[in-house]
């Protein structure tokens, strides 16, 4: 099995990190593992950690009252779900579900925000680079909504 360092070389999110800084990060990840159909984590509870996916999917959900649970986006290998850790008050704002087996490391969001105090240069590259990751997810959403809500018109 590859060492978390490895991981997050693979991960398009963490490029051009110094091996000093993805050492940082991966000292507060560990490996996870969740069922088919079992939670990552649940709107507005308490966003704790993030994951970077290794194997399987993930779909981010919210619910709609008038249809349910609705998927906004599904994640893949190679991906990073959560960035509400970095930001207060740090509550998730989604649910994240297992589509299937997931293979993930988990990033607890206290020890890396603590780290990033330590280290302002490396906050500041994480908040940027969370920032397009949030930037791209939020448009995907914003044009899964106007599906789901449609335009307003009626024929």
């Amino acid at each position: 099995m590859d060492t978390i360092e490895a991981v997050l070389r693979d991960v398009p999110l963490f490029e051009g990190l110094t091996p000093a800084q993805l050492e940082v990060i991966a000292g507060c990840g560990s490996n996870v593992q969740f069922r088919e159909g079992e939670l990552l984590f649940k709107d507005r509870d308490p966003a704790e950690s993030f994951y970077v996916l290794r194997h399987g999917s993930v779909a981010l959900e919210t619910f709609v009252p008038t249809r349910g649970s609705v998927v906004i986006e599904t994640l893949e290998a190679g991906e990073v779900v959560g960035w509400s850790w970095l930001f207060p008050p740090y509550q998730w704002h989604f649910d994240a579900r297992a589509v299937s087996l997931v293979r993930a490391t988990s990033f607890d969001g206290v020890c890396l925000r603590g780290k990033c105090d330590t280290d302002p240069k490396l906050g500041y590259d994480l908040v940027s680079r969370f920032a397009q990751v949030m930037i791209r997810r939020l448009q995907w959403t914003r044009l899964r909504l106007l599906d789901v809500y449609g335009d307003g018109h009626r024929s």
